[in-house]
């Protein structure tokens, strides 16, 4: 929950589901209520996505909108160190990543 020093972050206005298939991960996020869906499309952007996780995720970042059901698909490539048989990392999952999605700051429209 946001306060007056922390932002809001996207788990307040969002829930997430996410799998992994070899070295790619995808988040479904689906927003909380209708009138939140704008806040999640400005706050989940390619290049947010890419700076929160760094050097992390090494391929193309794609975010595909499903206006009729108020959510944002996320795909990562290159995001899973190899993928979950080869990486040394230490929770390497497509469902780790997608929770950590739920850090990101809300960008909070005018």
């Amino acid at each position: 929950m946001a306060t007056a020093t922390q932002p809001r972050l996207l788990a307040d206005i969002a829930y997430v589901r996410s799998g992994d298939k070899g070295n790619i991960c995808s988040a479904g996020l689906i927003a909380k209520s209708p009138e939140l869906y704008p806040l999640l499309l400005a706050s989940v952007t390619p290049e947010r996505v890419r700076a929160l996780y760094g050097e992390w995720v090494t391929g193309q970042v794609t975010c595909y909108p499903m206006d009729n059901i108020e959510a944002l698909m996320v795909v990562m490539r290159g995001a899973l160190g190899g993928g979950a048989t080869c990486t040394v990392r230490l929770d390497q999952t497509g469902k780790a990543m997608g929770h950590a999605l739920l850090r990101l700051p809300v960008v909070e429209l005018d």
